[in-house]
């Protein structure tokens, strides 16, 4: 009894690990003194993050923190990863984009499915910063209804050839390579879809305008265009049949990285609304001397601590691995209502101040709202938590 109480006590301790610790200081302490700078400039022109200031976050080797060393990564695991995102993430959702991208988006795809030839081609150079790989999945037809993929990846010889129209692509135009989901097979749903990943340079693929967009600024969101665009068959990533299956597999670690991202707004707006009521004086003294004003602190840090632990146990149950769809959906759906909650009471609480674009805030509430509707929106989210708790997928579709 005493042996497995040991370990009862040494599996459920919530702490960080003291290395865990430091790595966060030295990503918070990097993100605040040398990024908001840029994050102004980028919210003001709505363009990316640029590749000097891209190569030095690779530098500081916060491009590569879960990918393994082999391939230019820290070989650390994802839960360390998540607490560098979040660090990045609170300065702005533009300056914590490549970050995301890096360590839980579409490069996973890629770490776990290419060949070693593309792997070793891409990913070194997106832990240095030198290319970004963003994810090209939705269309004019297909956003929440996935698997109506009209896009087509046909094999011809040693050749894949790609036409169609992607929509929402964020990094569209910019990034240097995209993994792109097509129907690769005349099978129904999503047994007809697989991946290929494509070079911005190749010869067939162009772009939209960039959308205009009520947040997210300096994340570009673009169409792109595939007119007989050509890879070589070593671009193939997942085959039709059970390449849907596994694409989504890995996008359970993206689910985490967007519940970060999202989070991140949260607890930055409680991080400055904390310190702005005991600054702030109304009636002669700190508001935050007002009962209604404690209340909502203690709200907000509620939502806030709560949301970090489900993100947190999804990926440190998944250790190295993808977290299961119950436990990343869980966390993304309830990280993307409260950051909603927490920056939109912070925005009240600081009143006029805080629907002025001066001081930061209202970037918050606007950029929370978009990481409720990427990467899958709270109500599929919810859809997603009841499949798993019945143990089947229910059929959405009309027909």
């Amino acid at each position: 009894m005493c042996i497995i109480a040991r370990k009862i006590k040494k599996i459920m301790d919530f702490k960080l690990t003291p290395e865990q610790l430091e790595l966060q200081k030295v990503a918070r302490e990097y993100a605040q003194n040398e990024l908001p700078a840029l994050a102004d400039e980028l919210e003001e022109t709505g363009d990316p993050v640029p590749k000097d200031a891209l190569m030095k976050i690779g530098e500081m080797g916060f491009l590569g923190v879960n990918t393994p060393t082999e391939y230019g990564g820290q070989g650390l695991t994802n839960l360390e990863a998540i607490i560098i995102l979040e660090e990045f993430g609170k300065i702005s959702s533009a300056v914590g984009w490549p970050v995301f991208e890096a360590n839980a988006g579409p490069v996973k795809v890629l770490q776990h499915f290419a060949t070693d030839a593309l792997k070793e081609r891409v990913i070194p150079k997106v832990c240095s910063g030198e290319m970004v790989v963003a994810v090209s999945m939705s269309e004019p037809g297909a956003g929440t209804g996935l698997t109506d993929l009209k896009t087509k990846a046909e094999i011809k010889g040693d050749k894949i050839v790609i036409n169609g129209n992607k929509r929402w692509c964020s990094g569209a135009g910019h990034s240097d390579g995209y993994v792109v989901y097509a129907r690769m097979s005349d099978a129904p749903a999503a047994k007809g879809i697989g991946a290929v990943f494509v070079d911005i340079d190749t010869p067939g693929l162009t772009f939209g305008n960039n959308e205009n967009l009520m947040g997210w600024r300096g994340i570009p969101s673009a169409d792109i265009y595939f007119d007989n665009v050509e890879v070589p068959i070593e671009n193939l990533l997942v085959e039709p049949e059970d390449g849907f299956k596994k694409l989504m597999e890995t996008f359970d670690l993206e689910r985490c990285g967007n519940a970060t991202m999202a989070l991140a707004q949260a607890s930055s707006a409680l991080d400055y609304v904390q310190n702005y009521v005991q600054e702030r004086e109304q009636f002669g003294k700190p508001i935050v001397d007002f009962q209604a004003v404690q209340i909502k602190l203690a709200d907000m840090l509620m939502k806030v601590e709560a949301s970090r632990l489900l993100i947190h146990r999804a990926v440190f149950n998944a250790a190295n691995g993808l977290p299961d769809i119950l436990e990343s959906s869980s966390a993304k759906c309830f990280a993307n209502e409260i950051s909603r909650e927490v920056t939109t009471t912070a925005m009240q609480l600081m009143g006029g101040y805080g629907f002025n674009k001066e001081y930061g805030m209202e970037r918050k509430v606007r950029d929370s709202f978009g990481w409720g509707i990427a990467g899958g929106t709270i109500d599929v989210q919810k859809v997603n938590i009841a499949s798993a708790m019945i143990g089947r997928r229910f059929n959405q579709r009309a027909k």
